[in-house]
């Protein structure tokens, strides 16, 4: 199978976190996303999973967080092998307001330009790296709220920065340019800019390259666990599975059914994990887009046991 622009671009983001209610109330309260689904970890259902995105949950808007607090995870440690931050696009005329809002709340922000854009950097509670940058091109309709007004709101991912150990460097430049078809499209110093598809939207994937003896990441609390990327159909999908494990021979799981899509799962040979994960059937497909995230929703083999699941859940109080 030629793989030119299987990847449509980015689906979601998925990283670990701390405190359940914390989470929601930075995400939505003051980035002003919606919460579009209330679920669980399909493989912990004592955690949350929460999608955060525009009004349906349309793929390159989502970004998803596990909130590990009193579970036992470690705190994550920065480094090589890590999918190091993530960035949402925004209007350029934006960026002030985002600025004066995260620092009214308390949180700290680093501006700077990258690639022409400009740039604005901050840190979520668990200490995951975020960027908000200035992409007029970006025809994504956001979600808005009462304190976040559609002409400054979040339009969606607009990339993830993968921090690559240089001795890893020219493999994964080669694989994703050349098995996964993305195009390098800017440099800067120690930076890549890759195009996963050709659109007028922010699917762009960074890679930055570290120093020798950068440390290697651990993951845990406060760090990505995984990007995945979208694909039209299961049965391109099953194509690009086959083709990893036939002919590159890598390690990739099978089918899973997330009910909200369908996803495999592979590591780089930078070690970070990439997700390619349906379109369909979305996030409406068990709860009306009205009533997205409202309530706790769980896997159809789980719905016997929800008494029990919900006993173990924390309560969150959502406005």
């Amino acid at each position: 199978m030629n793989a030119t622009h299987v990847l449509k671009g980015l689906h979601h983001v998925t990283a670990t976190v701390n405190d359940a209610q914390e989470d929601y109330d930075f995400y939505t309260k003051l980035l002003g996303l919606r919460l579009v689904k209330k679920t669980v970890n399909f493989d912990n259902n004592a955690v949350y999973h929460f999608y955060y995105g525009d009004k349906k949950g349309t793929p390159s808007t989502i970004f998803t967080t596990f909130p590990y607090k009193n579970q036992g995870v470690r705190q994550g440690e920065e480094g090589t092998g890590l999918i190091i931050s993530t960035a949402f696009s925004v209007p350029s005329t934006a960026l002030e307001f985002w600025q004066n809002r995260l620092s009214k709340a308390g949180v700290e922000t680093k501006a700077s330009q990258r690639f022409g854009q400009a740039v604005l950097w901050f840190r979520d509670p668990a200490g995951l790296q975020l960027e908000l940058v200035a992409n007029d091109a970006d025809s994504r309709i956001p979600f808005e709220t009462h304190e976040v007004a559609k002409e400054v709101a979040i339009r969606g991912i607009h990339h993830v920065a993968l921090w690559v150990a240089s001795q890893d460097w020219e493999v994964l430049r080669s694989f994703l340019t050349q098995e996964l078809q993305m195009t390098e499209i800017a440099q800067e110093e120690n930076r890549i800019r890759l195009k996963i598809n050709q659109n007028n939207n922010a699917d762009f994937l960074e890679l930055l390259r570290a120093e020798a003896d950068a440390p290697r990441g651990k993951n845990g609390l406060g760090t990505v666990h995984h990007v995945a990327f979208r694909i039209d159909s299961e049965e391109e999908q099953l194509a690009l599975r086959h083709r990893l494990v036939s002919d590159l021979k890598m390690q990739v799981t099978e089918i899973k059914d997330r009910k909200y899509f369908r996803s495999i799962y592979f590591r780089l040979p930078s070690h970070q994990l990439f997700e390619v994960a349906t379109s369909d059937p979305g996030f409406d497909v068990d709860e009306s887009v009205e009533e997205l995230g409202k309530h706790l929703m769980l896997p159809d083999d789980k719905e016997y046991n929800r008494a029990t699941i919900e006993a173990a859940l924390p309560p969150i109080v959502q406005e």
